[in-house]
């Protein structure tokens, strides 16, 4: 199995909970397939540069998870026409990346970075 890493930017229009509901469908998913999560960030609301098909912000999270490669597909396959998801990326996952915290992750996101 190798490990993978997605992430999803939600409509927040579409979801009620802030995308919680989607984090727990997803890992059930991944469960169900015969992967394993690692580690789930909800990295919050992020305004986007451009207006993505007439929407101007969205819900990012951050799926860890090991799967066998042809199960990856079926992931990618349930939520390619979900109305719910504006853009979603499934790439291997880097191991370097691993010592970048949530906290960061979000910091990244969300563009709270105290630096000038």
């Amino acid at each position: 199995m190798k490990k993978y890493e997605s992430i999803f930017i939600l409509d927040e229009r579409q979801v009620d909970d802030q995308g919680k509901a989607f984090s727990e469908e997803m890992t059930a998913l991944i469960k169900n397939i015969g992967g394993t999560v690692t580690e789930v960030v909800p990295m919050g609301r992020k305004q986007f540069a451009r207006k993505i098909e007439k929407k101007k912000s969205g819900i990012y999270y951050d799926f860890i998870f090991s799967a066998d490669e042809d199960k990856v597909k079926e992931v990618k396959d349930k939520y390619r026409l979900d109305r719910r998801i504006v853009r979603m990326q499934t790439f291997e996952f880097d191991e370097r990346s691993k010592s970048i915290s949530a906290d960061t992750k979000k910091k990244l996101v969300s563009g709270d970075d105290d630096r000038i």
